[in-house]
């Protein structure tokens, strides 16, 4: 089983290698030497997520299903976002970076049970956020088309697909419900390359939410939880003018 975490790490091996190679070719000549000095700048980016939970069980969790849930995992699923970017430099090294995006992502929780057959079922929790996130962004001096940054800040999501409101009122499909509004705290880090007429940027960035997403509700799914927090993975690919 390939887990998050090592593809966490494997982009992160990737994206050295590629800075690496870039920053070979780019000591000869230096594209758009100016860009540091321009107060605004725009652009788009595009993203694979990867969202998941972090899960807080009730204690004793098994007794809501008379002894025979034993066990509670949350598996995540790939998605993709959507979105612009918008950088205002604060000085030559630090810029505030706003990104709004539309994110598709879904996120699984399943429930093992276990009597006379053991069993699983999955509750398959599908999502399209809106993102806004602001973030500060330390940059790097430039090594010749090449610069790496951090950066770290906060995030509103609201869940536009969130049930919140269903009624769970057909037995066998009981839904878990979540709040529509989160917020999150997110740090990351990234490759900027600068091309001679654009830069392109490769970013890696994981945010942890701050709320509770749980929405109370009188089934087995719901009774045997007590905190859902959301955490994704992000890597986007940024296009700025």
């Amino acid at each position: 089983m390939f887990y998050p975490m090592n593809r966490f790490r494997l982009s992160i091996l990737l994206l050295m290698l590629t800075l690496t190679l870039h920053a070979q070719k780019s000591r000869m000549s230096e594209n758009r030497p100016e860009y540091y000095s321009a107060p605004l700048h725009f652009g788009f980016f595009l993203g694979i997520n990867q969202t998941n939970f972090l899960i807080t069980t009730v204690t004793n969790f098994s007794q809501v299903a008379g002894d025979s849930l034993r066990t509670i995992l949350s598996s995540p699923e790939t998605g993709f976002n959507l979105g612009i970017v918008s950088e205002l430099r604060l000085h030559k090294y630090a810029t505030l970076r706003f990104t709004p995006d539309i994110a598709f992502g879904q996120r699984n929780i399943e429930y093992n049970f276990a009597g006379r057959d053991t069993f699983d079922v999955v509750k398959k929790i599908e999502s399209t956020f809106l993102d806004f996130p602001l973030d500060l962004k330390i940059r790097s001096k430039r090594l010749g088309n090449v610069a790496v940054y951090m950066l770290g800040g906060m995030k509103y999501t609201l869940d536009l697909a969130s049930q919140k409101d269903t009624r769970n009122t057909i037995p066998g499909q009981e839904i878990v419900k979540l709040h529509k509004n989160d917020w999150a705290y997110q740090a990351g880090a990234g490759v900027d390359m600068f091309m001679p007429y654009f830069k392109f940027g490769i970013e890696l960035k994981l945010s942890m939410g701050l709320r509770n997403l749980l929405v109370p509700d009188n089934t087995i799914y719901s009774n045997s939880l007590e905190r859902l927090r959301s955490r994704v993975f992000l890597i986007s690919f940024t296009f700025e003018g």
